[in-house]
């Protein structure tokens, strides 16, 4: 089945919001194992938005739009569907009382008029209740083919995805397709490819596709079956050789989990508590560890020691460390994981100290990165030569930090 996206918005055209919408979608379409060639985004301009709309309904068998569902004039996208697909517009009661109640809730003393104009749907149209918001999705059948509207705020339309047009999907497709995540840190996206491209190259199902991200690899192996229990049947033995080849470089299987996720899960599991000494990542470090449900239970305390001053008065580097080896070493990162440790009484501290740049210290380069992991009474270093921006360097050595603890627990407990 082949499915399509089209994002409706002036603003999405302007620059003015970044759309995730498109990236989530297409995401969550893969996961089904829908077919999409083409993804397009058009401004509030009812003739554009028709003859784009009219287009992937002749090319593609689901259309799903975001966007302007709203209540203002601008808000165009419910009423062309129905008139390149030929419905009429009535007036859904059970739509126009959820309107009314959300006003209710929301301590709204009158509802203004045009929010009415968002109980006006489609007839025959499949209405989908949206929790967070008033306009509603809407499934629209006919000859064949599907168009599927979503409010354009990300906290409206993913629950709605999620919840009730992800299962509509999956029933319309002929077999059940099932996937399942592998992520690696350590390796490049050339290094994972070359270790796999014997399975890569052979297997036909599951199927097996990589994608990069910042100084991680994540692998997507996807079975077509019958039923649910043969996919994951045709999958369970791929994911065993892929895991097998990586060792500790696969940190989860799980879809939704992430790097911090994983290093807070570890953390619990071995009731270690933590803390951060960061330099040149400037808090992201404890940022991404804080991000985590839970992460109160294991991380202590975060220092940021931008400054020399900072790095000998809350972290106890020495003077002398500092003058002969520079912020940027070997000697100062391990100082920096120590000090953490015994300034927060944590069983372990991560450590970065380098140079993001755009300017080099000296004879010293910019990506210079040292990592430095206190754990068990022995502190460890590993040092990086990063290639990218200011920003996209900070980016990798927060992702090695995290990589560097989650492997110092798994050395150090398993």
């Amino acid at each position: 089945m082949v499915v399509e996206l089209i994002s409706v918005g002036t603003e999405i055209l302007l620059g003015n919001i970044v759309n995730t919408n498109t990236q989530y979608l297409a995401e969550k379409c893969a996961l089904l194992g829908l077919s999409m060639y083409h993804q397009v985004t058009v401004g509030d301009n009812r003739e554009r938005l028709f003859a784009v709309l009219e287009t992937a309904l002749n090319r593609s068998d689901v259309v799903i739009l975001t966007g302007g569902l709203g209540p203002t004039e601008d808000d165009l996208t419910k009423e062309v569907c129905a008139e390149v697909m030929g419905f009429d517009l009535v007036e859904d009661e059970h739509t126009r009382e959820r309107i009314s109640k959300y006003f209710k809730n929301n301590i709204y003393k009158e509802i203004p008029d045009n929010n009415w104009k968002q109980a006006m749907i489609p007839q025959g149209a499949t209405v989908l209740d949206n929790n967070n918001g008033t306009a509603p999705g809407l499934i629209m059948e006919k000859d064949g083919k599907t168009a599927i509207l979503l409010p354009g705020p990300p906290n409206e339309l993913k629950p709605l995805f999620t919840e009730q047009v992800f299962p509509y999907l999956q029933s319309r497709q002929p077999e059940v397709i099932r996937s399942q995540m592998v992520k690696i840190c350590g390796y490049g996206e050339s290094q994972v490819e070359d270790k796999l491209i014997d399975l890569i190259n052979t297997q036909t199902n599951p199927t097996i596709a990589t994608y990069a991200k910042t100084a991680e690899v994540h692998l997507r192996v996807t079975a077509k079956a019958a039923n649910e229990d043969e996919a994951k049947t045709l999958l369970k033995p791929v994911v065993k050789e892929i895991k097998s080849r990586f060792d500790n470089a696969v940190y989860t299987t799980k879809e939704e989990e992430t790097l911090e996720m994983a290093v807070v899960r570890l953390l619990k599991k071995h009731e270690l508590t933590v803390t951060t000494a960061e330099s040149c990542t400037g808090g992201l470090i404890a940022g991404r560890l804080v991000n985590v449900p839970g992460a109160s239970e294991v991380f202590r305390e975060g220092f940021i020691t931008y400054s020399n001053k900072a790095k000998r008065k809350y972290l106890d580097v020495s003077k002398g460390t500092l003058k002969k080896y520079g912020a940027v070493s070997e000697q100062t990162a391990k100082e920096m994981a120590t000090g953490g440790v015994f300034a927060s009484d944590a069983d372990a501290c991560i450590a970065v100290t380098g140079i993001a740049g755009p300017d080099a210290d000296g004879e010293k380069p910019v990506g210079l990165v040292y990592i430095a992991c206190y754990m068990k009474d022995k502190v460890k270093v590993e040092e990086y030569h990063f290639k990218g921006n200011r920003e996209k360097i900070r980016e990798q050595s927060v992702v090695k930090a995290l990589d560097f603890l989650r492997r110092s627990i798994l050395s150090n407990y398993h």
